[in-house]
């Protein structure tokens, strides 16, 4: 039952009934109403160990971030990581099937120390393998094999989950959880992010989210995992429903607004149409209508018992301010209405409240950084 519907519904019925009756009725409604597995985590993306480079070529997430997140009322960041990022390797050439396995313990213990600080600021971590031995969503390191189709490459990427969840082996999941790999789809080249692709096959995904979740809870039967939705994240998966394992939608749709002019997203980013929200964009009118038919399949999948986040969200600086606001306004309240968290991609940077560097925005200074506070507010709302 919709929440409006639901609320309606219940002041007719106890406009009639004794005061010790409406009580109750009043403690039953949370438990109605909330239907989401997942708790309603908000937070952020954080991209220190996003690159295949070692750390160092992102700017470091730090304590004092943290405390803002937290006085701003945020509990959950979610880290993106490259796979190459923690080896030991010779960068000067491509990487072997070999060397996927040559752990840098150096570089494992900075993303503990990440962790860790985390966790003192009271949120939830949820790691990601954003470059998985096999796929990535972007170019910018080749890889040896392919996730989907090569046992060796499944096998090295269990590894990797095993490694973690052994280190994090004592954790709840209310501290931690575990997002198998970004935005997964089956291209043609793995190795060529604009090469032609299409959904997983069903039947892949199911064996290897399986296969990884297994490696996860050897080490503690209590690990939280979670698996993004499939066609880069948009999908629900029903072929992993009755594994136990939550899933991961994205706040970027329609890529019109969410992605324009991003390079990486556009053959021809500088003909993109312009952004309207709602309103005539190209051959399409963008509307909440269709939000709320995007988001169907995620609400009924958390009203039927799986657990549903939305792992990254938000919008590239090129949309105009207002459009952004208007829009993602919506993704919130469609979201937040069904007890559905989010994480934007970053905190600080082009899709964040802080140096964002948009062009149309009167930011307010904070302690040297550029702050968007009509974004933030919006955030902090929902």
């Amino acid at each position: 039952m919709e929440r409006r519907s639901f609320l309606k519904n219940t002041g007719l019925l106890t406009a009639g009934i004794s005061l010790a009756g409406a009580a109750a009725m009043a403690a039953l409604q949370p438990s109605v109403i909330k239907t989401n597995k997942l708790p309603k985590w908000k937070g952020f993306n954080l991209l220190d160990f996003f690159s295949p480079q070692p750390a160092g070529a992102n700017k470091p997430t730090t304590e004092d971030h943290f405390r803002w997140m937290r006085d701003w009322g945020f509990d959950f960041v979610r880290i993106p990581i490259a796979y190459p990022s923690y080896l030991n390797i010779d960068r000067s050439r491509n990487i072997t099937p070999e060397e996927v396995y040559k752990i840098d313990e150096q570089a494992v213990e900075k993303i503990d120390q990440l962790v860790t600080l985390a966790h003192k600021y009271n949120m939830h971590v949820s790691l990601n393998l954003h470059r998985a031995p096999g796929y990535c969503i972007n170019a910018g390191f080749h890889e040896p094999y392919n996730l989907w189709t090569d046992q060796a490459a499944q096998d090295a990427f269990c590894f990797h989950w095993n490694l973690w969840a052994k280190r994090y082996k004592g954790l709840s999941s209310k501290k931690i959880s575990f997002d198998l790999v970004n935005e997964p789809s089956m291209r043609e080249d793995m190795n060529d992010q604009h090469s032609p692709s299409k959904a997983v096959p069903g039947n892949v995904y199911r064996k290897v989210a399986q296969a990884a979740a297994t490696a996860i809870r050897k080490e503690n039967p209590n690990h939280l995992v979670i698996a993004d939705g499939n066609s880069v994240g948009n999908n629900v998966i029903p072929e992993i429903i009755d594994l136990d394992i939550a899933q991961s939608c994205r706040g970027y749709f329609p890529g019109a607004i969410s992605h324009y002019k991003a390079p990486w997203a556009n053959k021809d980013p500088e003909h993109a149409p312009a952004p309207l929200w709602p309103g005539q964009v190209g051959d399409k009118y963008l509307s909440r209508d269709m939000l709320e038919n995007y988001y169907k399949p995620w609400i009924e999948l958390a009203a039927k018992g799986t657990g549903v986040h939305c792992g990254e969200c938000g919008c590239w600086n090129k949309t105009p301010h207002a459009v952004f606001m208007a829009w993602f306004g919506d993704v919130l309240d469609i979201l937040s209405t069904h007890q559905i968290g989010f994480a934007v991609w970053n905190f600080i940077g082009d899709f964040g409240v802080l140096d964002s560097k948009r062009t149309d925005v009167q930011y307010e200074e904070w302690y040297g950084h550029q702050l968007d506070k009509q974004f933030l507010e919006l955030l902090r709302k929902h």
